[in-house]
């Protein structure tokens, strides 16, 4: 697996006009195909198009207080450096060179809506480890860590394993497992979450090319989906009206969990 090549020693920006699906599993069925805009960012470069900016108002933007740690109050990539070294990732000097991106659908217009975006952290060429920040329509966060023993490479082949912790779906349990599998390469991506609680779960996937980021590419992307954050969360209200008219249980709201991080 390599990562997307660099450019100047700055990871070039990048698009990502893909599509994510959903498949229900359990006596009661449910799936569906929607397209999706991503950004493959470095969180630590300013560079883009004249249209994409870093924490500032643009037609697209990516803001450091919206990402690494609590929703709005975020540190960006210097949380994500923490989490690294306290899960024992070398961060030190002298350490071959630890380089992060950020997969994530940018403001548009000042608005977003994020389900789930990932930090990369990357040694040369290698994928070295993984977070998966969730988030719910309540305003809940939980993020999980993937990483292989030893931190050695993570391929398309491998699956991570974490103990689901947030409450995201009110027709699904805060029980079960999710199972990663990344597979990220320079011309495209997919990734896939594969939460399993008995027979019941949800298999959804995240995958399409990837593109030089470009004022083009982002206007394309905004006349495609006009109301960008406003579409993603009547998205997810209308399928959850269909799975009510199905039968689906309704489970209220729990409390969050209290780690940030599992």
């Amino acid at each position: 697996m390599t990562a997307p090549p660099d450019d100047h020693g700055a990871r070039a920006p990048l698009h990502l006009p893909g599509h994510t699906t959903h498949t229900r599993r359990g006596a009661i069925g449910n799936a569906f195909r929607y397209g999706v805009d991503y950004v493959l960012i470095d969180p630590e470069a300013r560079r883009g198009p004249w249209l994409f900016s870093r924490n500032r108002w643009n037609l697209a933007s990516v803001h450091d207080r919206s990402h690494g740690g609590p929703p709005g109050a975020g540190r960006g990539a210097a949380w994500v450096r923490e989490v690294l070294a306290r899960n024992g990732a070398d961060v030190g000097p002298g350490a071959k060179e630890l380089r992060l991106q950020l997969l994530t659908q940018p403001r548009f217009i000042g608005a977003v809506f994020n389900p789930v975006s990932f930090w990369l952290a990357w040694r040369g060429s290698d994928l070295h480890a993984v977070i998966a920040e969730v988030n719910n329509t309540f305003g809940d966060r939980h993020c999980y860590f993937c990483a292989l023993p030893d931190f050695a490479p993570i391929t398309a082949t491998d699956r991570l394993t974490a103990r689901k912790a947030l409450h995201v779906s009110p027709f699904q349990q805060i029980a079960g497992d999710y199972t990663f599998q990344f597979d990220i390469r320079p011309e495209k991506l997919r990734i896939v979450i594969d939460f399993r609680d008995g027979d019941a779960g949800l298999h959804a996937t995240l995958s399409g090319p990837l593109r030089p980021l470009t004022s083009r590419g982002l206007l394309a992307a905004l006349i495609r989906r006009p109301a960008w954050a406003l579409r993603v969360v009547a998205l997810i209200h209308w399928q959850a009206l269909k799975l009510k008219l199905k039968g689906a249980p309704y489970r209220t709201r729990p409390a969050p969990p209290t780690e940030e991080i599992t």
